[in-house]
């Protein structure tokens, strides 16, 4: 009966114990599990080791374990699913967009050079009556600015009829004879063409049949009156300007394109114009003229634009608002949010999600931006998708990581608890006391003995 209880007991008392062994087991397996590949640099460098090694300042490399290894693309970010929740990330796929961006300018009204008209005679003369005497006033080609007095007028009047007579007289002579005075009419007629004198005043001329002492130069195109120097009485010498005219029905404008724009820019370019003093109206141009040089104060371009001007709205000096909007080249280019970029200066990045929790950082190459988005050369397939919310917070979480992951085995300057033979952390030994005496007890220093003036103190 003995021997039956202690086998009994012996029984019951290995039943009892036999279960936490397994447990114990399969925790140690289940720690053995995860194998480590190699040791990498705690600061981040690309040097690796196959065995545990320290760095140059002292670190412990950091193990990797099989799972965590960096992916081709690159090192992996992982963030748990309810963090990723608090943090408001949100995703979208790069995919192929039709990029068209507006670059805004403000431009000047300009009446257009090829449409500028001055009146400058050939001749030395006077100015008797003025028939367009204001400046802004509005002239028509063919009428009448001004009376002039000329005797170089005068004598070529003369010339004039005298060969007209002559060709007159000589109706039943020979032909030579005709064919002489005939041209020597025509080089006297010539000679007030060139004056500028109208075909009007010529046939009144041969109709009077007697020279005029006041001869009428006339406007040579439609437009208003910009500059007017001349007045009734003045002397005018050859080549002398008098009146200024241009042709507002079509202007210029001249914008300021900043130099980084200018590539957006080419000529044929649709243009949209405001003015403040028109707020409702949107006038439309081309342009037609990128100007070859940089103006270096401001860093800008002109570009000219060229625009009809109903109803002369469009005021020479005028300050417009001027906006050009440029489409990519080529249809549709890859792009992504402007907000998934993260710009270090020297280079820029898009964190790219592989899975659930999982970001990878990537080098991207950028291009044209427009309309929130911006295109991408290098770096993103179309369908991958790309963080563009909370990406900050992302990185932020990611630096933070590889701080404490770079601390290795010093966990941020504790030590760790040896672990004992059972697989429990042993307990932390005290600290060593420190010899000598406590601090209320500790002797002070020895006072500095004073040096006699004129003695140099020597060191120890």
């Amino acid at each position: 009966m003995l021997i039956a209880a202690a086998l009994g007991a012996g029984y019951w008392w290995g039943a009892q114990k036999s279960p936490p062994t397994a447990t114990v087991t399969s925790e140690k397996a289940g720690k053995t599990e995860r194998k480590i590949l190699y040791y990498r640099n705690p600061m981040g460098l690309p040097d690796t080791s196959p065995v545990p090694k320290k760095a140059p300042d002292g670190m412990d490399y950091v193990p990797v374990y099989e799972g965590d290894e960096p992916t081709a693309g690159g090192p992996l970010v992982k963030i748990s699913p309810d963090k990723v929740q608090k943090l408001g990330v949100r995703t979208e796929a790069a995919a192929p967009r039709v990029l068209t961006r507006t670059v805004r300018a403000v431009g000047i009204v300009q009446a257009s050079e090829r449409r500028l008209y001055t009146v400058a005679p050939k001749f030395e003369g006077w100015i008797q009556k003025l028939h367009v005497n204001t400046t802004g006033q509005a002239v028509r080609k063919g009428e009448p600015l001004m009376d002039i007095y000329s005797p170089d007028l005068i004598t070529a009047q003369q010339e004039y009829l005298i060969a007209w007579k002559g060709m007159q007289s000589v109706k039943d002579s020979s032909p030579e004879v005709q064919a002489s005075m005939h041209q020597l009419m025509e080089s006297a007629l010539q000679r007030l063409r060139n004056w500028d004198i109208s075909e009007a005043d010529l046939k009144q001329l041969q109709k009077d049949g007697k020279a005029r002492q006041y001869l009428t130069l006339r406007s040579q195109a439609n437009g208003v009156v910009l500059e007017k120097p001349a007045v009734e009485g003045r002397r005018f010498m050859p080549g002398e300007m008098l009146y200024q005219i241009a042709d507002l029905s079509s202007v210029w404008m001249l914008a300021e394109v900043f130099e980084q724009e200018l590539g957006l820019i080419r000529q044929g370019q649709a243009v949209k114009v405001h003015v403040d003093a028109y707020p409702d109206k949107t006038f439309t141009g081309t342009v037609t003229f990128i100007y070859p040089t940089v103006t270096p104060e401001t860093r800008t371009v002109k570009v000219r634009i060229e625009q009809s001007n109903p109803g002369g709205l469009l005021k020479p000096a005028m300050f417009a608002h001027v906006e050009m909007a440029s489409t990519r080249s080529g249809g549709q280019a890859l792009a992504v949010p402007d907000s998934a970029v993260l710009d270090t200066g020297a280079r820029q990045l898009v964190l790219v999600q592989r899975e659930e929790g999982k970001f990878e950082p990537r080098s991207v190459k950028l291009g044209m931006r427009a309309d929130g988005y911006i295109e991408v050369l290098e770096g993103v397939k179309a369908g991958e998708k790309v963080v563009v919310s909370a990406n900050f917070l992302i990185d932020a979480e990611s630096n933070l990581k590889a701080a404490i992951g770079g601390m290795g085995g010093m966990d941020m300057g504790i030590a760790k608890p040896a672990a004992s033979k059972d697989g429990e952390p042993a307990t932390l030994p005290p600290p060593p006391a420190k010899e000598g005496k406590p601090m209320g007890d500790m002797p002070m220093p020895p006072a500095k003995e004073e040096t006699p003036a004129g003695t140099q103190h020597k060191g120890p």
